[in-house]
C-alpha cells in the first residue's frame, strides 16, 4: 500500500528544479516539498534550505534529521560526488543513480568505451592524451569533428568544430578542461537531434514523452553552444516506432550495460540522440532530467510524478504507464546580456505574474535570487516561459505572449523556438 504524507528533498536550484518541484507539489500524496538550496520561484510551493548542492555532508545531515521519504537530485555535480551513494547508506531512498552508474555523463572518455563494449551505435571516435598527437589527427581526418573533454567540464568541454582551423582552436580550447588530461575527437554525425529520456529501475525502464532541446545560442540554430535556450514536446517526427527502435538498440542496451558491470542505475536516463539516415545514434548520454527539456515534459504528463520516482527506487517500473495529455508544450529561456560567453548579471527582474498566469503561462525560475526584496538575475539563463497547446505552433505562441510579462535589462532569446 503506498504511503502519503511524504516529505520530499529536491537538490538544485535551477529551472528543471522548480519544474520537478511543481509537479511533485501537485500530487496528494506529498505534504512537504523542501529544496536546497532552491530558488525565489519555488518559494510557496516548497521550503527553501540553504544547502549548496556540492555540500554532501549538510544535505544528508538535513535528509536524515527531516525525516525525508525520498531525496530527488536534480544536477549532475552532486551525483559525482556520491550523494546518491551517502544517502542510500544511510537508509534514505534517492532517486538519482550512483556515483559509479552516473559515470556514463561525468566521464565522457568511459562512456564512449562503455557504448563500444556494448555495441551502443554512436560516432566512431578516437581518444588522446598528447595535444600534439590531436591536432595531428584532426589535420588528417579532416573537418566537421565534434572534440570533447573528458569530465563534466562546468558544461563547457563539447566543441563541434566545422573547419580545420576550429578543429585544431578545439583540440587546445578542451584540453584545458580536460580531466585527467583526455580528450574525445569523434565524427560529427548529421541528422535531427533529439532527447529521449527514461525512468529506470536497473532492470526495465519507463519512457518519457520525446523533447527536442535548442542548445545554439542563436535563430537558425546559429552561434555557440548554451545550456538549452528553449524545448519542444514531442519531439518532431518522432513516432512509435523510432521510440521502440531507441529503445531497443540504445536505450535498454545501457541499463543491461551498466548492471551488468555492477552499476545498476537507479533514476533518469537521457539519452541524447542524433537520428541519421541509417538510424537513430547517441551523442550522449546524461545522469539526470534535462534542462530545459524537463520544463516542457512535466506540463504534459497527466501521471503522478511521486507514484513513478517511488516505481523506480522499489525496482517496480515494469509496471508503470504514463498518462500524457494531448496536444504540445514549449518552453522558451529567457537569457541575460552576453550569454553564453560573458552573462551579464545582477539585474532586476520584474514579473506580472497575475497577467501570465491568466494567460496560462507557467515561469519557471531558472537563474533568480532575491536582493532584499527585489528578484535579481543571478545566471546566464534566468527565466523559462512555457505553454501548452493544441500544436506546437499554439503552445510556441503562448510561450512567446509569455514574454511579454516579464522583463530586465538585457534580457533575450530565440525567437524560433517551435516555430
Amino acid at each position: 500500500m503506498k504511503r502519503d504524507n511524504l516529505s520530499i528533498l529536491v537538490i538544485g536550484q535551477g529551472g528543471r528544479e522548480h519544474a520537478l518541484v511543481w509537479k511533485l507539489k501537485a500530487s496528494p500524496r506529498v505534504s512537504r516539498v523542501y529544496a536546497a538550496p532552491g530558488n525565489p520561484g519555488m518559494h510557496g510551493l516548497a521550503e527553501c534550505v540553504p544547502i549548496p548542492v556540492n555540500d554532501v555532508h549538510q544535505l544528508t545531515h538535513f535528509a536524515l534529521g527531516h525525516h525525508v521519504d525520498l531525496a530527488v537530485i536534480g544536477p549532475e555535480a552532486p551525483l559525482a560526488l556520491g550523494l546518491s551513494d551517502e544517502l542510500m547508506r544511510l537508509g534514505i531512498p534517492v532517486f538519482g543513480p550512483t556515483k559509479a552508474a552516473a559515470s556514463i555523463e561525468t566521464s565522457k572518455v568511459w562512456a564512449k568505451q562503455f557504448m563500444s563494449r556494448h555495441r551502443i551505435p554512436t560516432a566512431d571516435y578516437s581518444i588522446f592524451t598528447d595535444v600534439d598527437a590531436a591536432r595531428r589527427y584532426v589535420r588528417v581526418h579532416g573537418a566537421p569533428v565534434v572534440v570533447k573533454a573528458d569530465g563534466l567540464a562546468a558544461g563547457k568541454g563539447v566543441v563541434v568544430a566545422h573547419t580545420q582551423d576550429e578543429a585544431e582552436q578545439a583540440v587546445d580550447t578542451v584540453s584545458h578542461l580536460a580531466e585527467g588530461g583526455e580528450i574525445i575527437v569523434e565524427d560529427c554525425l548529421v541528422g535531427r537531434e533529439a532527447s529521449f529520456l527514461v525512468i529506470t529501475d536497473g532492470m526495465s525502464a519507463v519512457p518519457l514523452i520525446s523533447a527536442k532541446d535548442h542548445k545554439r545560442a542563436k535563430d537558425g540554430d546559429r552561434g555557440p553552444n548554451t545550456g538549452g535556450m528553449g524545448a519542444i514536446v514531442p519531439a518532431p517526427l518522432f513516432d512509435a516506432s523510432l521510440q521502440a527502435r531507441i529503445l531497443e538498440e540504445i536505450v535498454m542496451p545501457a541499463i543491461r550495460g551498466l548492471s551488468a558491470e555492477g552499476r545498476r542505475y537507479v533514476g533518469v536516463l537521457y539519452a541524447g540522440l542524433m537520428l541519421t539516415s541509417q538510424g537513430p545514434m547517441a551523442l550522449e548520454f546524461n545522469a539526470r532530467f534535462g534542462d530545459p527539456e524537463t520544463q516542457a515534459i512535466l506540463p504534459m504528463m497527466e501521471s503522478d510524478l511521486v507514484d513513478l520516482l517511488e516505481a523506480a527506487v522499489e525496482g517496480t517500473c515494469s509496471s508503470m504507464t504514463i498518462n500524457w495529455r494531448d496536444g504540445a508544450c514549449v518552453c522558451v529561456v529567457a537569457a541575460s546580456s552576453g550569454y553564453p560567453e560573458n552573462p551579464q548579471l545582477g539585474k532586476e527582474i520584474h514579473i506580472d505574474a497575475d497577467r501570465a498566469q491568466k494567460d496560462g503561462v507557467l515561469i519557471f525560475h531558472a537563474g533568480t535570487r532575491l536582493d532584499g526584496e527585489k528578484l535579481m538575475a543571478s545566471e546566464g539563463r534566468v527565466l523559462n516561459l512555457v505553454s501548452t497547446g493544441g500544436s506546437v505552433e499554439e503552445a510556441a505562441s503562448g510561450a512567446y505572449q509569455g514574454l511579454s510579462h516579464v522583463s530586465f535589462d538585457g534580457m533575450w532569446f530565440r525567437n524560433d523556438i517551435g516555430s
